[in-house]
């Protein structure tokens, strides 16, 4: 075992090969039915359950310092605006994300991540905007070519001092997570592992204006959210690899 309380399996023995740090980040996430997201699953993937309630996340932030192992970073390719909208599944005992879509402001980080690591990368049109108060403007518009449209729009901030999430709590079900998974055209599923240090996390509030990121799912998402800030953090990433 990794010694780690946030941590539930060792690390893999081969080499890292991608850095990131994401910054800026809310996690945004509604309870919903289980029945509703199982059957958009692939074979072979559980869906994760927290008290027979399944969770969709909805998670803006900025990823920057975006670069493969020794080498440094690429213009362009460095540093652009996500947004993904994402479960949480199982399998092998190795609970992870499943993403339903990541929108970028890099076309060529779109393209890039689609043709690498079997991801539903897309085109959209952000932009991010934080004032003296730390309150984040947010605001992204799918224009993916071929994919349904979808808009965020959003203002968010911190409104408690950070905190380390202890396990069994639903903020650590929500965010320790350690790996993603992904499948390809065949329907095979990967996965790609991930590490960083626990997530300081705070409470925080919204300004929704618009959010239809779940309508291309059939997803209706109502209520209020459970809403987390995130300090910045530094991320390893592995290569994805099938599951056997």
């Amino acid at each position: 075992m990794t010694g780690r309380t946030d941590r539930t399996w060792d690390l893999p023995s081969r080499p890292w090969i991608m850095r990131m740090t994401w910054s800026e980040l809310l996690f945004a996430h509604w309870p919903v039915d289980p029945n509703a997201l199982a059957s958009l699953l692939p074979v072979g993937l559980e869906l994760d359950t927290r008290d027979g309630q399944a969770w969709i996340g909805v998670v803006p932030f900025l990823m920057s310092d975006v670069a493969p192992r020794c080498f440094p970073g690429v213009p362009r390719l460095s540093r652009f605006l996500e947004l993904n909208v994402r479960t949480y599944v199982t399998r092998d005992d190795k609970p992870g994300v499943w993403f339903f879509s990541l929108d970028a402001a890099s076309r060529l980080a779109v393209r890039a991540a689609r043709a690498t690591f079997h991801l539903p990368y897309m085109d959209a049109r952000m932009s991010m905007v934080q004032d003296d108060s730390q309150q984040i403007d947010y605001r992204s518009q799918r224009t993916h070519r071929g994919e349904p449209p979808a808009l965020f729009d959003a203002s968010y901030q911190a409104t408690s001092e950070p905190f380390h999430s202890e396990p069994g709590t639903l903020e650590h079900w929500l965010t320790a997570r350690y790996c993603l998974y992904c499948s390809d055209r065949k329907g095979r599923v990967y996965r790609g592992e991930i590490d960083h240090d626990p997530w300081s996390l705070s409470h925080a509030t919204w300004t929704v204006r618009e959010n239809t990121m779940c309508v291309p799912l059939g997803l209706e998402l109502t209520g209020e959210p459970h809403l987390l800030c995130a300090e910045p953090i530094a991320v390893r990433a592995w290569q994805a690899t099938r599951c056997d």
